[in-house]
């Protein structure tokens, strides 16, 4: 194994694994889109990073954090669709991107590349993502109430705007970890497929989180992997490889 493969696959299924468990709260709230616009919302913190060589990640955060706060806002305010303002503050952000993103770093820019990534981005991505997960894991139970009636969480004790603002966080956690894997175009499915693989094939809650957050983290080791025989991007490889499982589960849907 080369040492940049023993970076890059480490990175991989640990974000994989971290979206995939997100997903499958966010396919019960019928929220998974709303990452491939966040996704888009991360262009000019990407752009800027390309520009000045830096992580793309840390370019990213600033920009979805700041659209995440604002949608948060917005829709206290006006009560509209988290969908429908997602849409108003990414679509910003894309304009914004183009104005000013040279054309020869935009392939990076949108589907990402992972085979570049350094040691410490590598440590900084697992432990993002460890810590990631056992947030989600302590919050996941109340969320999934507040996603049947918030009106039920809200007499069960539970502040339900402070629990949303700390989920949109690790949404915009994890669509900044995935930048680097598969670029601001395809954040999305790197959420919701294998979300949507393990409802298939799961009977219970507990094995539908785990195994979103398994197959997140397959379809990204075998992407990148086959990335590194191919010399194809890992990005467009891991979302089709996710896509592949997800017919599979189709064939033994429950």
């Amino acid at each position: 194994m080369g040492i940049q493969l023993s970076l890059s696959l480490p990175a991989g299924i640990f974000i994989g694994g971290a979206a995939g468990y997100l997903g499958s709260l966010m396919l019960s709230k019928r929220m998974a889109l709303v990452a491939g616009p966040l996704g888009h919302l991360t262009l000019p913190g990407i752009a800027l990073a390309l520009l000045y060589d830096f992580n793309v990640s840390l370019g990213a955060f600033p920009f979805v954090i700041l659209g995440i706060v604002l949608i948060w806002l917005f829709e206290i305010r006006t009560k509209l669709p988290i969908e429908a303002l997602t849409a108003i503050v990414f679509s910003s952000g894309v304009a914004i991107t183009f104005l000013f993103l040279p054309v020869e770093q935009a392939e990076s820019a949108l589907v990402g590349d992972i085979s570049r990534v350094t040691f410490w981005e590598t440590v900084v991505s697992v432990i993002v993502a460890l810590f990631l997960f056992l947030v989600l894991k302590k919050i996941y139970l109340e969320m999934v109430l507040i996603n049947i009636s918030e009106d039920l969480a809200k007499s069960e004790g539970i502040s339900v705007k402070k629990y949303n603002l700390v989920y949109l966080v690790l949404i915009a956690t994890i669509v900044a970890l995935g930048v680097k894997m598969v670029g601001g175009l395809l954040t999305a499915a790197l959420v919701a497929i294998p979300a949507s693989a393990a409802r298939n094939i799961s009977g219970k809650l507990a094995h539908y989180a785990f195994g979103a957050m398994i197959i997140g983290a397959i379809s990204s080791s075998f992407g990148i992997l086959l990335a590194e025989i191919s010399e194809l991007p890992a990005g467009p490889l891991i979302i089709l490889i996710n896509a592949f499982i997800f017919l599979i589960s189709i064939i033994f849907k429950r």
